[in-house]
C-alpha cells in the first residue's frame, strides 16, 4: 500500500529539513554547505564555490603586520598633512593655484589607480586592454567593440567599453574623496581615433539608492597624429541614472567627487583607440555659469 504525502506547507518544510540534515552513522549528522551559507553568485558557465567558509579564509602573519605598518603610515599622513595643506603643500601655495594635474601616465604603478571593463562582464564580446604608450610617458586604451547581445535570452542590447579610476582611500580602507571646489574646469590632453566618447564623474550621494547617479558629458575626439587639448567646465555635466537622463537636475558636488572615467558605446563595431596624457583641474575666470540646466523651483512663485 503505497503512502500518499500530502504538499502543504508544513510538510514541504518537514521535507526541506529532512534533506539538509542526512541521517549518517548513529550519533552523527551530515551537514550540507548550502545551512551554512547561501550559494555564491556566479556567472554563467563558472562552477559554484562548494567550500567551507574556514577554508576560504587565509592566514598570513606577514601580510598581516605589512597591512597594519601601511595604514598607520596612511594615519600619520593624514594627520600631518592637515598642518600643512592639501599634498603636503603651503596651504597658501594651494589657495593660489589655478591648475592642478589630477593623474597623469609616467609609469607601469599609474596604470593601477585604474580599472578596464567592458560587456563581456554580461557575455559581450567587446575587448578592452590598457597599456602604457610610447616611452612610458602616455596611458593607451585599445581593444574591439561588438554590439551583438549576449544569447542569454534577457540582454537586449550590448557594446560598451569603459575605463575608471579606483576610489581613493585613506587609511583603514576609509572612502576619501577629491575636493576639487577651487576649480570649475576639466583639462585633458587626448589623442582618439575619431570616436564619441561619454566622460562620466561620480560624487558621494546620501542615499543607497543613489549609488547609480553619475554626471557626464561627451568627448568628441578628432582623430589623426596629433593632441588635442580638451577644456570641459564643470557646469556642464548633467545628472544620469543608469543611463537615463534625469528630469531633476542638479549641479555636481565638487567636493565630494569619487571617480572619473570614460565610456564607448557609439555602436560602431571595430577597433578603438584612446590615448590619454593627463587629466587636469583648472579655474577659468573667464567661465561665470554655475550650471547649464533648468532647475526645479522647490517653492514655486503662485
Amino acid at each position: 500500500m503505497s503512502r500518499v504525502i500530502r504538499q502543504t506547507p508544513a510538510g514541504v518544510c518537514d521535507l526541506f529539513r529532512r534533506q539538509l540534515l542526512q541521517p549518517g552513522p548513529p550519533h552523527s549528522l551530515v551537514l550540507s554547505t548550502r545551512t551554512i551559507h547561501g550559494r555564491d553568485y556566479r556567472r554563467p558557465g563558472h562552477s559554484p564555490d562548494t567550500r567551507w567558509p574556514w577554508e576560504k579564509v587565509r592566514f598570513d602573519l606577514s601580510k598581516g603586520l605589512e597591512g597594519i605598518r601601511k595604514h598607520f603610515g596612511l594615519l600619520k599622513d593624514e594627520f600631518v598633512g592637515q598642518w600643512k595643506g592639501p599634498e603636503g603643500r603651503p596651504l597658501m601655495e594651494h589657495m593660489l593655484e589655478q591648475t592642478q594635474v589630477q593623474w597623469e601616465f609616467r609609469g607601469p604603478e599609474s596604470l593601477g589607480q585604474w580599472v578596464v571593463s567592458s560587456d563581456r562582464e554580461i557575455g559581450g564580446r567587446s575587448e578592452a586592454y590598457l597599456k602604457l604608450g610610447r616611452n612610458n610617458t602616455t596611458c593607451m586604451l585599445y581593444g574591439t567593440l561588438a554590439s551583438v547581445p549576449p544569447r542569454d535570452g534577457e540582454t537586449r542590447y550590448s557594446g560598451y567599453c569603459t575605463l575608471r579610476s579606483k576610489q581613493p582611500l585613506s587609511s583603514f580602507n576609509r572612502k576619501r574623496h577629491f575636493d576639487w571646489s577651487s576649480f570649475n574646469t576639466l583639462v585633458l590632453r587626448i589623442r582618439g581615433d575619431g570616436r564619441p566618447w561619454m566622460i562620466n564623474i561620480s560624487a558621494e550621494t546620501f542615499f543607497s539608492h543613489q549609488r547609480d547617479d553619475i554626471y557626464s558629458y561627451f568627448l568628441y575626439t578628432r582623430g589623426g597624429p596629433y593632441w588635442q587639448d580638451v577644456k570641459i567646465p564643470f557646469s556642464k555635466f548633467f545628472l544620469s541614472s543608469r543611463g537615463r537622463i534625469q528630469d531633476d537636475q542638479h549641479a555636481l558636488w565638487l567636493d565630494k567627487v569619487n571617480t572619473i572615467g570614460f565610456t564607448l558605446g557609439d555602436k560602431a563595431d571595430g577597433p578603438f583607440q584612446l590615448e590619454i596624457d593627463f587629466i587636469a583641474l583648472c579655474s577659468d575666470r573667464a567661465h561665470t555659469e554655475e550650471f547649464a540646466y533648468e532647475l526645479y523651483k522647490r517653492n514655486p512663485e503662485a
